[in-house]
């Protein structure tokens, strides 16, 4: 009887604690270099991109080639220019990317995600349109494995019955 007393106590005393002492919200701070920039890294299929952002005239750049020449096809450079569609500021960043492996749809993919990291590190009052567009989160997708027995993953040799 008596540690059921204890602990009903113990309970009130967090519940009263709760209550007085009120948290006021965490607000994000934009975590930038001395450069002022932003890092962030992102995934696709077999890609990885390196992407650091900072403020300028919307300069892109990918592994030392401009946006254009890197990615011919318009399809992958409007991937990379969803993410400024989605948060309103065109040309008021540079970016600045690295992306090895994979192919270039991959690579594009890639970009993308670390560009909007990298922008929602850079203003985290971005994050939120970025995170119900589905910039954030990763493309998990890749490639099935071979299987044995098979031609493919999943295509099998000519069925003969005799």
């Amino acid at each position: 009887m008596a540690e059921e007393n204890k602990e009903k106590n113990s309970l009130d005393d967090l519940s009263k604690l709760k209550v007085d002492d009120k948290e006021e919200a965490v607000v994000n701070e934009p975590k930038i270099d001395t450069l002022g920039r932003s890092y962030a890294t992102g995934r696709r299929k077999e890609s990885t991109a390196r992407v650091w952002v900072k403020r300028g005239t919307g300069k892109i750049s990918i592994n030392g080639k401009k946006m254009v020449n890197y990615f011919a096809r318009p399809v992958l450079q409007m991937q990379l220019n969803l993410v400024f569609d989605i948060t309103e500021r065109k040309d008021q960043f540079d970016v600045i990317a690295t992306v090895k492996g994979g192919g270039l749809s991959g690579q594009a993919g890639a970009v993308r995600h670390g560009l909007s990291r990298a922008l929602s590190l850079f203003e985290p009052d971005l994050r939120k349109s970025l995170k119900t567009a589905g910039m954030l989160t990763r493309d998990s997708r890749v490639v099935e494995r071979k299987k044995y027995g098979r031609a493919k993953a999943r295509k099998s040799f000519q069925f003969s019955k005799r």
